[in-house]
């Protein structure tokens, strides 16, 4: 399992075939004979990054492809233009016209980011997809990031993930008080309220830190890339089911500026292409994790275990108390919760009896 692996090998290759026939015919009016454009793109993740640094990239060739060279995008990981942390800023301010990053790391601009990403306990992948696009969910993000001067995208999803690897065996949840872990976000609040310490570890150092002891536990994405960066020789326990990351949507952004000086076909190829990395990184990641889980098991020995329920209670009792607290002084955030909670509620209605349900009798 390479870390350079590319999201070409992910079915971008295919998609790409399919979406160069979006670019301008040969007999394309004025709009097509304008200049071509270069457009800057900073991402949160470093450049060769399976899955989520790779996505970026296949972003960027599938707009030059299927624009016939009329808009190339350059692309810059974590570090080589901007800071990680600072792709939010860097595309509303003009520096880049486009990035690509989480929204839930956009907190600090609005207590409502993350619902465009994911919550502890909130909606599958598949779900996220199906509010965004037909349950008014994009509608709030795009009216949310509008006073940014952003126009945000869905851009990739990682599915769901692992609840993270444990130096500790979690038997209850006073296991979780002094508990040293990675965890980010809205995850870490909820374990703080269970007595744990969230600490902040970059990805790159996350080996180190637990082979030292300096973390008992950190959550990272899933057999994919924690086998890539080898966290199974590092801890002892495996945990499912991610309930600090259910289904994680990652986003592309674009300058608004830069958007409404683009061609309408052109917007289009940026809207079309965008949908089609959230369906190509999504597959992807459910092709490469069950791969690694195979390889993690048969030539590790790695014993993936579930949290147990009363952990699990306790973490969905916290978990709605610091939702709660999330929104309570901002109006729009609310909004935005009550039409997400909303859907999951009639999503998981559906769930039981569709996905769920079949499930249970293939087993």
């Amino acid at each position: 399992m390479h870390r350079r692996a590319v999201l070409g090998t992910l079915g971008g290759a295919a998609l790409g075939a399919g979406l160069a026939g979006c670019g301008p015919p040969p007999s394309a009016p004025a709009a097509a004979q304008a200049p071509p454009l270069r457009w800057t793109m900073v991402t949160s993740w470093p450049s060769d990054f399976p899955g989520m640094g790779t996505a970026a990239k296949e972003l960027a060739q599938l707009v030059g492809r299927a624009s016939g060279g009329r808009l190339t995008v350059d692309v810059f990981g974590a570090g080589e233009k901007v800071a990680p942390f600072d792709v939010f800023d860097a595309v509303a301010d003009g520096t880049a016209q486009m990035g690509h990053s989480a929204a839930y790391y956009w907190r600090t601009r609005s207590p409502a980011a993350p619902f465009f990403c994911t919550v502890p306990f909130g909606m599958t992948a598949l779900e996220m997809s199906a509010w965004l696009y037909d349950g008014g969910g994009l509608a709030l993000w795009r009216e949310l990031y509008a006073g940014f001067g952003l126009v945000p995208f869905p851009c990739g999803s990682t599915g769901a993930q692992t609840a993270g690897w444990f130096n500790r065996e979690i038997r209850r949840p006073a296991d979780l008080r002094g508990l040293k872990m990675r965890i980010p976000g809205l995850g870490g609040e909820v374990m703080a309220r269970l007595g744990a310490a969230p600490v902040n570890v970059p990805g790159a150092e996350l080996f180190d830190a637990l082979k030292s002891g300096e973390l008992d536990a950190s959550e990272w994405v899933g057999p994919y890339d924690d086998l890539a960066f080898g966290l199974h020789r590092a801890a002892k326990f495996c945990y499912v089911p991610a309930w600090q990351e259910p289904g994680t949507i990652l986003e592309c952004t674009v300058n608004a500026t830069a958007w409404n000086a683009l061609a309408d076909d052109l917007k289009a190829i940026v809207d079309t292409c965008c949908r089609a990395v959230n369906e190509s990184m999504l597959a992807g990641y459910a092709a490469r994790n069950q791969q690694a889980l195979a390889q993690l098991r048969d030539e590790h020995g790695v014993v993936v275990r579930e949290l147990p329920r009363d952990v699990l209670a306790a973490l969905r009792r916290a978990s709605e108390a610091v939702l709660d607290d999330l929104v309570a002084d901002d109006p729009f955030a609310q909004r935005v919760f009550d039409s997400y909670t909303a859907f999951r509620r009639q999503a998981m209605a559906w769930a039981a009896l569709s996905d769920d349900a079949y499930s249970k009798a293939r087993r």
